[in-house]
């Protein structure tokens, strides 16, 4: 290929097409129309108008996280670039590959408050992998091949490119992409070999083991779940997921217990607790998976594998640190542990199970579903239930309560499956992060389960669906309240319901009508299963409310600032009420 000459906007969509880029998820603005202009032309490049820059970010991320892919946004400059902020963050935080090309105003104009200007890579240089601003041309090939290599090698994450208007229109001679190569950015991936024959001979020995995995596995690609199956049930050892991490180990293996941390399955955080070989694996050791760091399975040795060099040793000191892409390191550790013939001593691992049994035969996640009211427990588990034969179903969320019930009742066995925001915690995440699944995936069934208050958030991205006829399915698991916010304010504010009721909620069936979609409601158990149906069945984008108990709880529950043994399993357990004060210092809301 020879070079070629062409304005600034023409390179930028060459670079994305040579990058194998199939969607852009924008919205236009001054800044950016020459990128616009040339997109007229263009027909290997698919526009998907949002109507928000927030929902952008968030439908990237939900293309990224449900191909494997980059996701791409295209953003004005100004208050363009400064609503994609909140998707920026959120993708940093949960390690998702996103580049996104913001407008700004002429190099000649930058630092004269010129109409729409925001110093777009200063406001965004905390919350992204990295940022450029192009200032030559000449530079606009390389910054963009070399802002996808950085967004999805080592930890991914997300990366800007600001493209003021005069380099956008400029004339220019465009280079092919070629192999880049960054003189300071060279992401390890393949781990200390000692190390990991550390590793190996630590877990052989071990008497209690455990495999604590997060999104990192999913991050890795498909190789790095198979590897991951096939590791753990060599050695025979229990596993978990992080709430980013469903769906890297098979949900319905009996190895499986559920996921961990704060509203995690009581088996899977007893034995973090109790465990004296812990194989951390792509997970950063956040708080809400440790709970109190000074009583954090506190019998351990812990082995840590991250390919991010700052996540070891940054929340819990490990005993053996392996920097490294999940799938190599895993490769390794798999065939140094068949070679060499390990394994964990079977009298230890069966009493260790039986344990474990012990803590199953609790039931945790088992609830009542009597009378005319719905529980939200039960809403959910019957969409798993009358999901779980098809092998196309994709499901994000919004933020709280309904999320963590998801997580809780709905089984994932494949990676690549579950989108959520887990570290950022972001309220309006779903509906646009379905959007780009959907996009994505655009045969599967694509179920955004929603809370009737974060819906409200990004609510304006139903007229992308209707627009694109995309069939995102949301189902609203509606209790009239700021659910975790309220459950909060019960368990350890005095019941003091301060600003959690809405109070003024719409008709989701007619807002879902008249924005040319539809909607359905189920008000009564027995409406349930018919009303899931048939939103499956229903072409194009469905509502449905499904108006639950106003007042359930989500349970289990570590309070903030409490040990995994500390756990609480119900409204019946007072432990929640005592020492309130104290649990609530630090605390931060889902």
């Amino acid at each position: 290929m020879t070079d070629e000459s062409m304005t600034g906007a023409q390179m930028v969509l060459k670079a994305l097409e040579e990058q194998g880029v199939e969607a852009i998820f924008g919205y236009p603005g001054g800044a950016v129309l020459p990128i616009y202009d040339a997109l007229y032309e263009v027909e290997k490049l698919h526009h998907i108008l949002v109507r928000h820059e927030q929902g952008a970010v968030h439908a990237a991320e939900g293309y990224a996280r449900s191909s494997n892919q980059v996701g791409v946004a295209l953003v004005t400059s100004g208050p363009g670039a400064t609503n994609a902020v909140t998707g920026l963050t959120d993708a940093m935080m949960d390690s998702i590959p996103v580049v996104c090309l913001t407008g700004q105003v002429p190099t000649h104009l930058i630092g004269n408050d010129a109409f729409q200007e925001a110093d777009t890579t200063g406001i965004t240089r905390p919350c992204t992998k990295h940022n450029y601003l192009v200032k030559s041309i000449a530079d606009l090939p390389r910054i963009m091949h070399e802002a996808f290599h950085v967004a999805r090698s080592g930890r991914p994450g997300p990366v800007v490119v600001d493209l003021p208007k005069d380099v956008l229109q400029a004339q220019g001679t465009y280079v092919p992409r070629g192999e880049v190569r960054h003189r300071t950015y060279n992401p390890q991936t393949r781990g200390d070999a000692g190390a990991i024959a550390q590793a190996v001979e630590l877990l052989a020995n071990a008497k209690r083991p455990i495999i604590y995995t997060g999104g990192g596995v999913i991050n890795s690609g498909p190789e790095a779940a198979e590897l991951l199956t096939a590791f753990a049930r060599a050695t025979g050892a229990p596993i978990t997921n992080t709430v980013m991490g469903l769906g890297a180990y098979p949900g319905t293996d009996p190895q499986f217990l559920g996921m961990l941390g704060m509203h995690g399955t009581y088996e899977a955080n007893m034995a973090m607790h109790d465990c004296d070989v812990m194989l951390a694996i792509g997970a950063r050791f956040d708080d809400r998976v440790t709970g109190k760091v000074s009583a954090f399975a506190p019998y351990s040795k812990k082995i840590q594998i991250d390919i991010d060099p700052s996540s070891i040793n940054k929340n819990v000191v490990v005993d053996v640190p392996i920097v490294g892409d999940v799938r190599e390191v895993l490769s390794e550790m798999l065939r140094l542990w068949r070679e060499g013939g390990h394994e964990i001593d079977q009298e230890a691992l069966s009493a260790w199970w039986k344990l474990i049994g012990d803590w199953r035969s609790v039931e945790c996640l088992k609830y009542e579903q009597l009378g005319d009211v719905i529980k939200p427990q039960y809403a959910i588990d019957r969409l798993a239930k009358l999901t779980e034969t098809r092998d196309d179903v994709y499901i994000t969320t919004e933020v709280g309560q309904h999320q963590m019930w998801a997580a809780q009742y709905i089984t994932f066995n494949k990676p690549n499956r579950w989108m959520t925001s887990g570290g950022l915690g972001t309220m309006g995440y779903g509906l646009p992060a379905a959007v780009g699944t959907q996009v994505a995936n655009p045969d599967a069934l694509v179920v955004d389960v929603a809370g009737e208050a974060s819906i409200l958030m990004n609510m304006q991205e139903m007229s992308t669906l209707v627009q694109y006829g995309l069939p995102v399915k949301i189902f609203i698991v509606n209790n009239q309240w700021m659910g975790m916010v309220r459950q909060w304010q019960e368990l350890l504010h005095g019941e003091r319901y301060s600003q959690s009721y809405t109070e003024s909620l719409p008709d989701f069936v007619k807002l879902a009508e008249a924005y040319g979609a539809t909607g359905l409601r189920a008000t009564k158990p027995g409406e349930v299963d018919d009303v899931i149906q048939q939103m499956i069945d229903t072409p194009g984008p469905v509502i449905v409310d499904c108006c639950v108990d106003q007042v359930e709880n989500c349970f289990p529950m570590i309070p903030a600032g409490a040990a995994h043994n500390e756990i609480l399993l119900g409204p019946e357990d007072t432990a929640a009420e005592e020492d309130a004060d104290t649990q609530n210092d630090g605390m931060v809301l889902v």
